[in-house]
C-alpha cells in the first residue's frame, strides 16, 4: 500500500525509514543513500552492526519513534514490519497522508526493474546461499546488486551491493511484508530464477501450521516466468509438492545422485570441506570451501547449479567459494580465552540447530561442545517445537538454555518450557541445566569449561551480549593463573 500521494511517477528526495535498525532495513538505507537519496530513520535498542553501518555511512537516525523525528516532512516513509498501529510515527503519517510504503515495495519500485531478479527463499540457509551467490557473481565480474539479511566479510562487512550489473540477487523472506501488507516479503520481488532450500513449519506467531507456509511458496513459484527456471533441494516432498504446477524448469540439487545436481565424496580436511559436483551425471567441478557441515554444501551446491545456468565460469566459482568467509553469526569464531573457544551461530530452528551442532563436530573434532541456546524467535518462544528440541540439541554434550525471551507476552501453557527441554536431555543422558540470565550461564561456564573445550552460543538476537561476557569471564581467569 502506497499513500494517497503515490510513490509512483516522482522521485522522492527525502526518504524516512520507520524501524531502520533491522536487519534488511539497515542495508536499504544504505542502497539509498548509495542512490543519492536523503536518508533518515528511527528504531529503539538500536546496536551493531546496524548502528555501525549507519553512522559509517553518515545516516541520520533517532532512537525512538516521535512525531519530531519527521521534520522536516519526508517525500516518502518506508515502513518496517515491526511497526504497528500505535507507533507515533505512523499515527502521524496517516494523518498528515505522508506517502509511504513497505521495504519490499520500495526494492520492486526502485531496485529490481532492469534487472535480472534472482531470488533465495527457504527456512533454511536462504541468507548463506544468497552470500554464495553473490561472491560467485563479484569474483566472476558480473558486478551483482545484491541485498542479504546477513553481515558479509567478504564484502567489508556490508549486506548490500550495487555493482550495476545485470543480476539482483536477494535472500526471500516468507515473514509478512508489513502491518498494511500481510503478504510474504518475497511474492514482491518477481523472480525470474529462483532458489528454494528447503520448507519446515517455522513463524508460528503468523503461520498456523506448514500448509499455511507452503501455500506462499506456491505462490511465489507462481511468479516465475515461463523463460525462468527454479532450483529445489530435490530431498525434500514438501518442496517438490510446491513446484508441481510450475510454469519453468525446474532442476534438483542434494547429496543423492537422483538429483539433478549432486554432490558427492564429501570430505573436512586441513580446515576446508571438499566435494565433486556432478550434474545429470557427469562431473562439472570440484570444490573446496573452508566452511563446515553438510547444510553448507547443499547452499553452494544451489549457488553453483544457479551460477552455472547464467554462464559462470567454474574457474570463477571454484575461486569464490576457495575464498567464501561465510556470514557473521553462521558458526562466527568470537575469540579464544583461557584454552576455551567462543563461536555463535543464528540457529533458531530445531532441524538448523542439528545440523549447526553436526557441523560443529565436524569442524573441531575432539573439543567438547557446550550449547548454549536462547530462546528468542516468535516459534522458539513456544512450546511448537518443545518434543523435538531435545532431540536437536542431544547432538551436544552439554546444554544450557537461557530464558524465554519476552516470557511474559505469552501464556504460560503455549510458552517454551526450558526446564522440561533440561528434563528431557537429561533423560537422554545429556547434562542440561536452564537458567534465568546469561550472567547464570556465563557464571556456570567459567566454573565448569575446561582447556579444549567450546561454547556455541545459540540465538538469533544478542543472547544478552554472552559471547562477549564469557570470554571476558574466561580472559579473568586466564589472567588469574599466571
Amino acid at each position: 500500500m502506497v499513500g494517497e500521494a503515490g510513490m509512483l511517477g516522482q522521485k522522492p528526495e527525502h526518504i524516512h525509514l520507520l524501524g531502520i535498525a533491522g536487519a534488511a532495513m539497515a542495508p536499504v538505507a544504505g542502497m539509498l543513500n548509495e542512490r543519492e537519496f536523503r536518508v533518515t530513520g528511527s528504531d529503539v535498542g538500536v546496536y551493531p552492526p546496524a548502528s555501525t553501518l549507519l553512522d559509517s555511512l553518515g545516516i541520520r537516525w533517532n532512537e525512538g519513534f516521535r512525531e519530531e523525528n519527521l521534520h522536516p516532512v519526508p517525500d516518502l516513509a518506508v515502513v518496517g514490519n515491526i511497526v504497528a498501529r500505535g507507533n507515533p510515527e505512523m499515527e502521524y503519517i496517516l494523518d498528515e497522508k505522508i506517502p509511504y510504503c513497505s521495504m519490499p515495495q520500495l526494492l520492486e519500485e526502485y531496485f529490481i526493474p532492469g534487472h535480472t531478479s534472482i531470488v533465495v527463499a527457504g527456512t533454511h540457509g536462504k541468507t548463506t546461499t544468497t552470500a554464495m551467490l553473490a561472491w560467485i557473481f563479484h569474483v566472476a565480474g558480473r558486478r551483482p546488486d545484491f541485498l542479504v539479511g546477513g553481515v558479509l566479510p567478504n564484502f567489508n562487512e556490508r549486506s548490500y551491493g550495487l555493482g550495476g550489473g545485470e543480476e539482483f540477487i536477494i535472500e526471500g523472506d516468507e515473514y509478512e511484508t508489513a502491518f498494511f501488507d500481510r503478504g510474504p516479503k518475497f511474492l514482491h520481488y518477481h523472480p525470474d530464477e529462483l532458489i528454494l532450500t528447503s520448507l519446515e513449519y517455522d513463524h508460528a506467531d503468523i503461520f498456523p501450521d506448514l500448509a499455511a507456509i507452503a501455500l506462499q511458496f506456491r505462490r511465489l513459484v507462481n511468479l516465475v516466468p515461463r523463460r525462468g527456471r527454479i532450483l529445489i533441494w530435490g530431498e525434500s516432498p514438501d518442496l517438490r509438492e510446491a513446484v508441481a504446477k510450475a510454469f519453468c524448469p525446474i532442476e534438483t540439487f542434494g547429496l543423492t545422485a537422483g538429483c539433478d545436481w549432486y554432490a558427492g565424496d564429501i570430505l573436512w580436511q586441513d580446515s576446508a570441506t571438499e566435494f565433486r559436483v556432478a550434474f545429470h551425471g557427469s562431473e562439472v567441478t570440484r570444490i573446496r570451501m573452508p566452511v563446515a557441515g553438510k547444510h553448507n554444501v547443499l547452499d553452494a551446491l544451489a549457488a553453483i547449479a544457479l551460477a552455472y545456468g547464467r554462464g559462470v565460469e567454474c574457474e570463477a566459482v571454484e575461486g569464490a567459494l576457495a575464498t567464501f568467509q561465510g556470514v557473521r553469526k553462521r558458526m562466527e569464531i568470537k575469540g579464544e580465552a583461557n584454552g576455551v573457544l567462543v563461536v555463535e551461530d543464528f540457529a533458531h530452528h530445531p532441524t538448523a540447530i542439528r545440523l549447526t551442532l553436526e557441523a560443529t563436530r565436524t569442524r573441531w573434532p575432539g573439543r567438547k561442545i557446550w550449547a548454549a541456546i536462547e530462546p528468542r524467535s516468535n516459534t522458539m518462544r513456544r512450546k511448537i517445537f518443545q518434543h523435538v528440541l531435545p532431540d536437536a540439541l542431544a547432538v551436544a554434550d552439554a546444554v544450557l538454555i537461557g530464558p524465554v525471551n519476552r516470557a511474559q507476552l505469552l501464556e504460560e501453557e503455549e510458552r517454551l518450557s526450558p526446564e522440561q527441554i533440561a528434563d528431557s536431555l537429561l533423560q537422554r543422558g545429556r547434562p542440561a541445566k536452564a537458567f534465568e540470565s546469561s550472567d547464570e550461564i556465563a557464571e556456570y561456564l567459567a566454573e565448569n569449561t575446561k582447556t579444549g573445550d567450546m561454547v556455541i552460543v545459540m540465538s538469533n538476537g544478542s543472547f544478552d551480549g554472552l559471547s562477549g561476557k564469557l570470554l571476558e569471564q574466561f580472559r579473568l581467569l586466564a589472567a588469574a593463573r599466571k
